[in-house]
């Protein structure tokens, strides 16, 4: 029987999670399967992969073949690097201490990694946010000054004609005024 470590599909369209599935070459992608090792959930950034670390590498080490993507994720969990470490120890050609030594440096430098990713996007997130309260505060200036400036342009006009009227009034009293003093 020949055992593949594969994902299995879940959700719905166009947002799907996988279950990370040791199964038999021959069942059906969805169908029936050995162990559920872990999920692998791509909608997230960066993306979320929950993985049980020590059964993907017993299944390894039994000759379970991972499909392309599982060898990328076990990969970027380090399964694959302890397994070749684990290699290294049973030639003789490194020790325990030494694999282990490696494994641990090799973990933090990725968990710095991810972390310095994760600093990267709230740090992103923050100035577009403030690029978009800056530009708000700009279109909202640039509205209250036309406002502003179409209020002045209709009280002057206001102005002018009051005036206007003004002075007609004043020139249709006038000569109202100077008829009965010549008469």
């Amino acid at each position: 029987m020949a055992v593949k470590i594969r994902l299995q599909r879940h959700g719905k369209k166009n947002f799907a999670f996988f279950h990370i599935v040791v199964a038999d070459s021959h069942s059906p992608r969805d169908g029936r399967y050995i162990e559920q090792i872990g999920s692998y959930n791509p909608n997230t950034n960066p993306a979320t992969i929950v993985l049980k670390s020590d059964r993907a590498l017993a299944w390894l080490n039994v000759g379970a073949e991972p499909s392309l993507v599982c060898r990328r994720i076990l990969s970027y969990e380090g399964v694959l690097l302890r397994k070749h470490l684990n290699g290294g120890v049973a030639k003789g050609a490194l020790t325990q201490e030494q694999a282990d030594k490696k494994w641990d440096d090799w973990k933090a430098q990725r968990d710095a990694k991810i972390d310095a990713k994760i600093n990267g996007l709230t740090k992103d997130a923050a100035a577009k946010a403030d690029a978009a309260v800056k530009a708000e505060a700009k279109v909202n200036q640039e509205r209250a000054e036309a406002i502003a400036k179409k209020a002045a342009e209709a009280a002057a006009a206001k102005a002018a004609a009051e005036a206007e009227a003004a002075a007609q009034t004043a020139e249709t009293e006038a000569p109202a005024e100077e008829t009965p003093a010549e008469a």
